[in-house]
């Protein structure tokens, strides 16, 4: 009965994003941009995706299966962009080609580390509100604060904002390294080339991971993950005695778990849904430090105290949450995976299963929650902001980024192993 109950409670939260939604908001940007973060929450829960686990399940199982999926979405990712790009001017777009900088190394490093610390990352951190909510809003507090004091640093530092090295369309942009300029002459606007490059460093992360998980399994260290072998059950509608209204028609429909590969199709689809409407990629850690300068302003700090000591517009802080573009996309991803675990009828199990977190465990998510949000100022973004809508944009910036990650990752879940132990 609790089942069928959230399961009804699952298609009245669908309605009421897709009808009551659209008169609630003020514009059609903010409908659509609810729209997509719904869409982007419920393909990260049904496909059990986060970009922590990336480094996560490979340290602690062995299984590099999220990690190559990840190349596998930013590759097809840069494949469609391409088709929007091509045969208009790049910086046209809001492209988002970022500076080569010790910014970025050092972003990334404290991204990586906070992230393997908290279990979750700017946008994981929203899917597992619903799954895990006293980590999750433990790191959320304290991400909002680093992002916060992170704030005049991004704004103000030379070595955050210029670039080593740009080329002509980075230099338009961000100030970044935009690989088709490299490839001008192949026909194709440089995007040819681009892609082989993407492709070839995509192609050895793959190679790299698929040799680190033989190497685990050769010396008794894989474990793997139970959730990656339901994915893997490909086990599909029996057709010879197919019934529409039947338990198990809703199973593959609305419950079965989405393969890993079908998660990064769906999410390179929504962004480039995305990109084709605003011009622009995804990003979800900004807002985090601005709901944090909101929370300020509950105590009597002005908005004009924050923008001195943000070096931002006090606007930034006075515009009311729901009409915040990227804050209501936020909401869409926390309600996107809330809309899963519902017609799935796994949300109170999933909700009640993390609920009682130790006091060292919420210091160690606070940890987590804050150098991950100073490190997204210092690098420009996020998982998303610096690394997936980089990459997928051609920027060189997000393979610097995710090489710093993985070694921020590496070091925090051995700096867990000695707290822990």
């Amino acid at each position: 009965m609790k089942n069928k109950t959230e399961k009804l409670l699952g298609f009245i939260a669908i309605l009421i994003v897709l009808i009551g939604a659209k008169f609630w908001l003020k514009t059609d940007t903010l409908f659509f941009r609810l729209l997509i973060g719904t869409g982007i929450g419920y393909a990260l829960a049904r496909a059990y995706t986060g970009f922590a686990g990336s480094v996560n399940r490979a340290y602690r199982t062995g299984s590099t299966k999220l990690m190559r999926a990840l190349m596998f979405m930013f590759f097809i990712t840069a494949v469609l962009t391409t088709g929007l790009l091509l045969g208009n001017d790049p910086a046209s777009f809001n492209l988002w080609v970022k500076p080569l900088n010790l910014g970025v190394i050092l972003g990334g490093f404290l991204f990586g580390f906070g992230m393997s610390l908290s279990v979750c990352c700017a946008s994981g951190v929203l899917t597992d509100l619903p799954m895990g909510f006293p980590r999750a809003f433990t790191t959320l507090i304290f991400f909002g604060l680093g992002v916060f004091v992170g704030f005049p640093i991004q704004n103000t530092a030379s070595w955050v904002q210029e670039s080593w090295i740009s080329t002509y369309i980075g230099y338009r942009t961000m100030g970044g390294v935009f690989l088709p300029d490299f490839f001008q002459g192949d026909g194709f606007e440089g995007y040819l080339g681009g892609l082989a490059v993407l492709g070839a460093l995509c192609i050895l992360f793959t190679v790299l991971s698929y040799l680190y998980e033989r190497h685990q399994v050769k010396n008794n260290k894989y474990t793997g993950l139970e959730i990656e072998k339901i994915q893997e059950n490909t086990e599909s509608i029996d057709f010879s005695n197919f019934k529409l209204f039947s338990s198990d028609t809703y199973y593959h429909f609305f419950e079965k778990p989405w393969t890993l590969k079908q998660g990064a199709v769906a999410l390179a689809i929504i962004f480039t849904l995305l990109m084709a409407v605003t011009k622009a990629g995804w990003g979800a850690s900004q807002p985090y430090g601005i709901w944090f300068g909101k929370f300020l302003m509950l105590f009597g700090i002005s908005a004009e105290s924050l923008s001195a000591f943000t070096k931002m517009s006090a606007e930034v802080f006075n515009t009311p949450f729901f009409e915040h573009q990227i804050s209501v996309q936020n909401f869409g991803i926390i309600t996107g995976a809330i809309i899963y675990l519902l017609t799935a009828g796994k949300f109170s199990n999933m909700f009640t299963s993390e609920l009682s977190i130790t006091k060292k465990q919420a210091s160690i998510y606070a940890l987590g929650g804050i150098t991950m949000g100073l490190g997204t100022r210092l690098a420009n973004g996020c998982n998303v902001g610096a690394l997936f809508t980089p990459i997928a944009n051609f920027s060189l910036s997000g393979w610097l980024f995710l090489i710093f990650m993985i070694v921020g990752g590496i070091i925090s879940n051995r700096f867990n192993e000695k707290i822990a132990g």
